[in-house]
């Protein structure tokens, strides 16, 4: 779909839908100035009170006299960030079901403190995320016509800047459908395998380096832990990394740890079987960051960026690791499995072992790690843990500005105590109490070396019902933050309007790095085997198989 940011007479533009914006039951500068070429016929039918206040309620009126396009869409839009977003998803939802172009005047409704920039990128944003629907492995495709283009109105002299905030908003919505597809993808096509393929696609597509490590090439690394995981599938396990070397030479990069299982039985430790089926988003912490590579890739970001992806499936066999079992990690720490549905961590403690070789700046691993931290934030807020406050804040602003929020979660000493074991160096558990907590802090004993985040998305990364599907969180967040990173190693953090945050609140940060404008296209086609040139491709037969096999997530 192309989106384009422009300045337009709105009631002069030739549209199949022209969406505009209405804030306390009054149209906004944009909308009155179409009211008057309409003969105050919108200023009448909102006086009938048909548009509900409420953010993203919508009235669509047909063939209004005096106005170009062929249906109008009047929108509620509220007064906060999150009012703005539910508007703009809900003004593409309005306009979902015709064919050619839907024009949005709503640059000018955007919260106070907030710019035609920010609405702008937060508009193209939109686009993608309501406009996304998953057909890929269904046989008869949506036969409904759809949005062909986009048009994001603006006002006089805004052009250029609304163009590089179109471009980062569609980048952003871009990889967020990246991620969306991935996870929705059932469990038999999205396999390691295939994840590998999609990381090869992207370092094809922008240039950037891929190695794919095999079986063989991972236990000659001694990851043990890692290993113990895979063992029980046919499936191969892969390590994928994939770098964008987009900053000054030398400069240490970021590296993002997505934890990769493609599908989580519980192994040995058996889940139940009900919901089992949405296990297929235990690898939405990889897809989350190798969607963010693909927003990194298409934004040109001037910064080192690193993702380390383990990746494999937790499966009961005769040769699975058993509770009880003890493990060798790469650190050369020993684990002691008490629960083979605790594999998350077991897979991630060696890929953060392996990026210490990177000296990186700082680390941020994303892992749907814990039902405890569903059960202590819920749906709404993604689990924050770091060995660095600095580091955590960075994050949380990131979050603010992105309207993807986490919540900084405690990481203290005393924790710690309920991993110990008699026989090993810890547990891969500490029981029910705190059991995000402690998941966090096990995963902490293996970054003592740089600065550290985790972020735990097991109540973000996807909705269940009937709404069910990846949500492509937190694609948003890590995006804003190497951005802002992007920005200040550039010695350009220039603050973009962004809203005071109240004291409570980690403050926004501003810097929105420019990008080129692309008309987005989103991608995720299980078959479609792309041969990337590999930085350093190594390709290895599994060797026989170790022993040992960890836990994932606890539900």
């Amino acid at each position: 779909m192309e989106i384009i940011a422009k300045h337009a007479i709105a009631e002069k533009h030739k549209a199949a839908v022209l969406a505009l914006a209405v804030r306390e039951g009054k149209l906004t500068a944009q909308g009155a100035a179409v009211d008057k070429a309409a003969g105050g016929h919108l200023a009448a039918v909102l006086k009938l009170g048909d548009l509900d206040a409420k953010a993203g309620s919508t009235v669509v009126l047909h063939k209004v006299g005096g106005v170009a396009a062929e249906r109008v869409v009047l929108v509620s839009v509220g007064a906060s960030d999150k009012d703005f977003r539910d508007a703009a998803r809900a003004a593409v939802k309005a306009a979902a079901g015709t064919s050619g172009e839907l024009a949005l005047a709503l640059a000018d409704a955007a919260p106070a403190g907030r710019n035609v920039s920010w609405a702008v990128e937060e508009l193209a944003a939109a686009v993608h995320d309501a406009s996304y629907k998953y057909e890929t492995t269904k046989s008869k495709k949506d036969d409904k016509p759809g949005l062909k283009k986009v048009t994001l109105i603006v006002g006089k002299g805004e052009d250029k800047a609304a163009e590089a905030a179109a471009a980062a908003g569609a980048a952003v919505g871009e990889a967020v459908n990246v991620g969306k597809d991935l996870g929705n993808l059932p469990p038999n096509f999205c396999t390691p395998s295939y994840l590998a393929t999609q990381a090869k696609d992207i370092a094809k597509k922008f240039g950037m380096k891929v190695e794919v490590l095999e079986r063989a090439d991972i236990e000659r690394l001694g990851m043990g832990s890692f290993v113990s995981v895979a063992k029980g599938s046919t499936e191969p396990m892969k390590l994928i990394v994939l770098k964008h070397e987009g900053g000054a030479k030398g400069a240490k990069p970021v590296v993002l740890v997505g934890k990769g299982i493609t599908f989580d039985s519980g192994g040995i430790s058996l889940k139940p079987g009900e919901g089992m089926d949405e296990m297929k988003y235990d690898m939405m912490g990889a897809g989350s960051v190798i969607a963010t590579m693909h927003a990194v890739g298409r934004m040109k970001l001037p910064l080192n960026v690193i993702a380390v992806v383990p990746t494999c499936e937790n499966m009961p066999a005769g040769n699975a690791s058993k509770p009880g079992d003890v493990v060798t990690t790469m650190s050369g720490q020993t684990v002691e499995i008490l629960n083979t549905d605790a594999e998350g961590r077991l897979i991630l403690c060696d890929a953060l072992t392996y990026a210490e070789r990177f000296e990186p700046a700082a680390v941020v691993d994303v892992a749907t790690l814990t039902g405890a931290c569903v059960i202590a934030l819920g749906h709404i807020a993604t689990g924050l843990y770091a060995n660095k406050d600095a580091l955590a804040h960075e994050l949380l602003a990131a979050g603010e500005t992105a309207g993807d929020r986490a919540w900084h979660m405690p990481l203290w000493d005393e924790y710690q105590e309920s991993l110990k074991s008699n026989f090993a160096d810890m547990a891969n558990i500490g029981g029910r109490p705190g059991g995000s907590v402690t998941a966090a802090c096990f995963l902490s004993r293996y970054t003592k070396k740089y600065d550290w985040a985790h972020l735990d998305i097991a109540g973000t990364a996807w909705k269940s019902g009937a709404a069910k599907g990846a949500t492509g969180r937190p694609v948003p967040m890590l995006t804003q933050f190497l951005r802002t990173r992007a920005a200040q190693a550039a010695g350009a953090a220039k603050p973009a309007a962004v809203k005071a945050a109240p004291a409570a609140k980690a403050a926004k940060p501003a810097a929105k790095a420019a990008v080129k404008p692309v008309a987005a296209k989103a991608v995720a086609k299980p078959a479609a085997k792309v041969a990337a040139k590999p930085a350093a491709k190594v390709v290895a037969k599994p060797a026989a198989k170790p022993a040992a096999k960890p836990a994932a997530k606890k539900k």
